[in-house]
């Protein structure tokens, strides 16, 4: 159950203004005063916050401020409650760190709408990876697991950037975000324009991607990606490396080695014919088959294509 924090005389007035947002699941605790409310998110903090503007004489600041320094609740989504010539009087939002507006007098249905709004934009927000802005883990797992019970046959697709951590240790980690930034666009294009729907590409973090398409589709877009990828790599390595066909660096082991040039394996696992219950069983089988693709050299893609799954 969210709890929200109403700060402010004005914005849910009448106790039956609650009746809609308890009715969704919410817990509604009401402040009058600054001081409580701050006492409030010093000791259990609120998962929202809903503050009149103007509240006790410039309260709202000091409670917006302690709200975006709790380090428990992180990010919280904040709400401002104004009038219309507050609104249109022109704010400094850039001093004003709040997450959206409402307009006085509170109708307690819009107040719901903002607040659902908030949470599903923060979760949105907060999921996606910060350097791709594709999609992160917990997406991941939902769209493997619609793939699961969908009746139509997909197929998820795990990709992986080979000898990616000797690279940004020989080039440095800028060169290798730039390397992740061209392996997304990569993936992103290819999907684009030859399995768009029905699609579904994440980020699952470092160098490693997720894609589903339709099962029809998978050969397609591996060999797409694979080539897409072969035709840019060489702007992101040196040309005496290109030529020497790799590079020298240290391995996990602190040892100078030999490694090859940065390639992609992707790790194929079609979800169609009941054969998986859940995402754990998808990456389970996936771990395997990427970890076969991945000692196969260069470029690879490998399909599961096994009837069943077994946990054993």
């Amino acid at each position: 159950m969210a709890r929200i924090l109403v700060a402010g005389p004005h914005v849910l007035e009448r106790p039956e203004a609650r009746i809609p947002l308890e009715a969704k699941g919410y817990q509604v605790l009401i402040c009058g005063e600054v001081k409580a409310a701050v006492g409030l998110f010093l000791e259990d903090p609120p998962d929202l916050l809903v503050v009149e503007k103007g509240f006790a004489e410039g309260g709202d600041m000091d409670l917006i401020r302690v709200a975006n320094a709790c380090l428990q609740k992180t990010n919280i989504s904040i709400l401002l409650v104004l009038s219309r010539e507050e609104l249109w009087g022109g704010l400094d939002w850039r001093s004003l760190p709040v997450d959206d507006v409402i307009e006085r007098p509170v109708a307690p249905e819009e107040l719901l709408a903002r607040l659902q709004l908030a949470e599903a934009r923060k979760s949105r927000v907060f999921d996606n990876n910060p350097l791709s802005k594709l999609p992160g883990n917990t997406s991941i797992i939902t769209a493997i697991q619609r793939a699961v019970v969908s009746p139509a046959p997909m197929a998820v697709g795990y990709v992986d950037i080979d000898n990616f951590k000797p690279y940004n240790d020989h080039y440095g980690f800028s060169r290798g975000d730039e390397v992740i930034l061209m392996v997304a666009r990569v993936i992103v294009n290819v999907i684009d324009q030859y399995a768009r729907e029905h699609s579904f590409i994440g980020h699952v973090g470092g160098d490693d991607f997720v894609f589903i398409v339709p099962e029809e589709r998978a050969v397609e877009v591996c060999e797409r990606i694979l080539a897409h990828f072969e035709t840019v790599r060489n702007m992101f390595i040196e040309p005496e490396d290109v030529l020497q066909g790799g590079f020298v660096e240290k391995d996990r082991q602190g040892r100078e080695t030999r490694f090859g040039l940065l390639s992609l394996s992707i790790a194929v696992i079609p979800t169609g014919h009941g054969k998986f219950q859940h995402y754990g069983q998808v990456a389970a089988v996936a771990s395997q088959v990427k970890h076969q693709a991945k000692a196969l050299e260069g470029n690879q893609y490998l399909i599961d294509r096994r009837d069943s799954y077994s946990p054993d």
